[in-house]
């Protein structure tokens, strides 16, 4: 079996003087799907944001292809291959469609997507290409969201919080989109509130319970009664 992509070994996450993760290890294997749950607060997001290097970690905390980048800068952990689509959208106000995603390939790794690709994936971006990014409703920036993270053509790529606030009819359409992003071998990770979503696109699950590992397995063999166990931090 090859060694897995992304390792990520007894990480401790801070912000200032606040512990928000205890020791948490993860690993993803190449062309996997991965799941993330866990209450508000858990912890969810910072491990995202430590994994993309938005917050300081240990070198050897962070391990990609055998490489530790758990100390390097965002923007050199982005230019190894990852990539990740934050909470919130967090697009370019002043920006329209089209520039929102151009500044996701100014970092310039080949690969499939392309401009032409994203607009094939979401058609809708390329009637909008030319509009301000915050015209588009909540469903859209999503999808802007997403095509500017492809468009650095990364091996991985870290969804948080992939459905929230959306209507259910954006969110089928944004999983009906999935199969398309990771079909080419792309790694992805979905930090999700729907526990049923998450598990039925991913093969396997991590549940955080205040800051720490409190549950992994296969997506189709942990049980309802073991999630919200590890949810709730029931005994």
């Amino acid at each position: 079996m090859s060694e897995p992509i992304l390792v990520v070994t007894a990480l401790d996450s801070y912000y200032e003087d606040f512990q928000a993760l205890y020791k948490v290890s993860l690993t993803l294997n190449e062309g996997e799907v991965v799941a993330i749950i866990g209450a508000n607060g858990a912890g969810k997001t910072t491990l995202l944001r430590s994994i993309v290097g938005l917050i300081k970690s240990k070198s050897e905390q962070v391990k990609y292809r055998g490489q530790a980048i758990g100390s390097l800068r965002a923007d050199q952990i982005a230019a190894t291959g990852i990539a990740m689509v934050p909470e919130g959208r967090q697009l370019f106000p002043s920006l329209t469609v089209e520039e929102n995603l151009l500044i996701g390939g100014r970092i310039k790794r080949a690969g499939p997507w392309s401009l032409d690709a994203i607009y094939e994936l979401f058609p809708v971006l390329s009637e909008r290409r030319k509009q301000a990014s915050t015209s588009l409703s909540g469903g859209q920036q999503q999808m802007v969201a997403i095509g500017r993270a492809l468009m650095s053509n990364p091996s991985v790529i870290l969804f948080d919080e992939i459905s929230l606030g959306l209507a259910p009819v954006i969110i089928k359409n944004i999983y009906e989109a999935l199969p398309g992003i990771v079909q080419d071998g792309m790694t992805a990770v979905i930090v999700e509130q729907d526990i049923t979503k998450a598990l039925s696109v991913s093969s396997r699950v991590y549940c955080l319970q205040e800051g720490r590992v409190s549950l992994q397995g296969n997506s189709s063999s942990v049980s309802r009664e073991d999630i919200s166990r590890a949810y709730f931090g029931i005994s």
